[in-house]
This record gives structure tokens, sequence and C-alpha cells, in this order.
């Protein structure tokens, strides 16, 4: 296995028009690598830490972590305002929003059980921004972007997001720490990447 830090505005795997990926990096840098590499995505605009599997078998085991929710994950994020809480819980069902696609909705009928953590890290008071540890239990497209912004959520979008607040230079979410076992060893791994911001 493998674990790289994404940065910012690169594709976990190549899109229609632009081949610059993780997949493809990975590819090009372990050309021995078997399976399809990729166990989970990030958004091209978060950055962060990704798993990669380097064989079929370690792809097997890594992906089964995934799915049955055996991995910890945190995220930091600067969002946009100042939080009162110190911590709280965000279960707001996500879907595809049919007429603006890739934005995700909050959907009562039709959506997916999202589930999202968050703790303060700290304020800013004068530049009015909160820095906050997210963890979610699920992973839904854009579950933590929606989950901040939305106004039965945080209600405070994420500094930098262009699809659920303002856009600025970079989405400022970072995928900071995984936890997870090694396929071959069964060794938890606690692995951790701090953020640019």
């Amino acid at each position: 296995m493998l674990v790289v830090n994404k940065p910012t505005q690169l594709l976990s795997v190549p899109g229609k028009h632009i081949a610059d990926s993780v997949f493809s990096r990975v590819k090009a840098l372990f050309p021995q690598a078997t399976g399809s590499l990729i166990v989970h995505r990030l958004d091209m605009s978060t950055s962060g830490l990704m798993v990669i599997a380097l064989t079929t078998a370690s792809h097997k085991i890594l992906q089964k972590q995934f799915i049955n929710r055996q991995v910890s994950k945190r995220y930091v994020a600067l969002i946009e305002g100042l939080l009162e809480e110190d911590e709280g819980v965000i279960t707001l069902p996500l879907t595809g929003d049919f007429y603006d696609r890739p934005r995700q909705c909050v959907c009562e009928q039709t959506g997916k059980a999202a589930h999202t953590t968050w703790q303060i890290i700290e304020r800013h008071k004068e530049l009015k921004r909160s820095k906050v540890f997210l963890h979610p239990k699920t992973g839904r497209t854009h579950q933590l972007r929606v989950h901040c912004a939305h106004e039965r959520g945080l209600h405070m979008p994420i500094v930098g997001d262009d699809l659920y607040g303002t856009s600025e230079r970079r989405l400022h979410l970072h995928a900071q720490s995984l936890g997870l076992y090694h396929p071959v060893t069964q060794a938890w791994l606690e692995l951790t990447c701090e953020p640019d911001f």
C-alpha cells in the first residue's frame, strides 16, 4: 500500500478531459502495481491523505474496511463565521441535485444517510472564521461541504467553496488523519498530515 498527500486541484482518477491524477501519477511511479489502485477518492478541490493499494489483494482488503466503516477519517476545515458551540453532530441526508450537477442537496425523501461529527479547533475572531475538525462516518459526495454550508448544518460554508459558498484561492478542506488496518500485518495505523492553512 501507499499513502499520498493529494494536493488541491488534482483529480483522484483521470477525468474526461484531464489525464493528470493521483491514479496516473502512481501508475507512472509504480508500473509494477496491479489492480485498480484507488481505494477511495477525495474531491478535486480537497487536499490530504489518500490510501493507494499496490496489489489486487491489498485493494480488496482496504476497500472492505472503507465499506464496513472501519476506517477513521478526520478532516480540518476553515469555515466562514464564528461557531458558538464547541462540538456537534450533523445528520442531513444527501442526494444529487438533479437540476444543478455536480451540487448535492439535502432531501429527507430520497437522500442517503450522511453523518458528520465536528469539533472546534480555534476561532479567528478578527477574520470571523472558525477552524474545525470534521469526522465523517459516511462518505457521501460533498458531504462535509454541504453539512457545513447548509442552514440546518453549521450554516457556515467552507472557505473557498465555489459550489456552496464563495470562491477563493483554494477550498480550505484537508484530509488530515486516517486510521486503518495494514492489509498484510493487520496492525492498526494512524496516519496524519497537516494542512497548509
